[in-house]
């Protein structure tokens, strides 16, 4: 008697792994396909792939310009702010290109080299502009990236999805993946030397 509950509770417990297994694996898979649609054809579209050497040749404050409304955004998402404008001297080429944060600022508006996030305190956002336009004067020099293909002859400075940042994503569905399998496989060995030991 007691060896047959020990049996049945063996193979509960099997069960309740290998459906944590196949739960781990499904997970990961499903992120996977999340970041397959998502992070992945941004990276992918990005054509500012080469790093270099960018140095500041001017920072200015033009007057308040209004952020362009996004498709199927709302009308009160449009708001003034001090546009940045950054030129830079591009090492690579030597040529004289205008300076932009990241992918979506060019899309945003290509007039600005900063696009603030929404905010109603435009004192705030007057005040961050202006750090940043005195950050790129002390600092002359930084890497930037470009285009090496000439599709596009600005800058950005920093990539939404760099190549480690895209690995970094990756990282956790693989290690609930390989985790996953790993328990799959202990229970089939389980399950294998349990039949075995029976029929000896």
């Amino acid at each position: 008697m007691l060896g047959k509950k020990l049996v049945t509770a063996q193979k509960r417990g099997e069960t309740r792994a290998l459906c944590l297994g196949l739960g781990m694996v499904t997970c990961s898979m499903m992120m996977y396909f999340f970041i397959g649609i998502t992070i992945v054809p941004f990276y992918t579209k990005s054509v500012w792939t080469t790093e270099t050497m960018c140095k500041v040749l001017k920072a200015n404050i033009k007057d308040k310009v209004l952020c362009p409304n996004s498709e199927g955004s709302e009308e009160e998402e449009i708001f003034p702010y001090p546009c940045l404008q950054v030129w830079v001297n591009l090492t690579a080429s030597g040529q004289e290109v205008m300076l932009y944060q990241t992918e979506d600022t060019l899309e945003t508006n290509p007039k600005c080299s900063y696009v603030p996030g929404k905010s109603e305190n435009s004192k705030e956002v007057k005040a961050r502009i202006e750090t940043i336009a005195s950050n790129f004067k002390k600092y002359q020099t930084f890497p930037c990236y470009y285009d090496p293909g000439g599709t596009q002859t600005n800058v950005i400075l920093s990539r939404l999805y760099p190549p480690k940042g895209l690995l970094f994503a990756f990282l956790w569905p693989t290690l609930m993946f390989t985790g996953g399998c790993l328990i799959i496989v202990l229970v089939k060995i389980s399950q294998y030397v349990s039949v075995l030991s029976a029929w000896q």
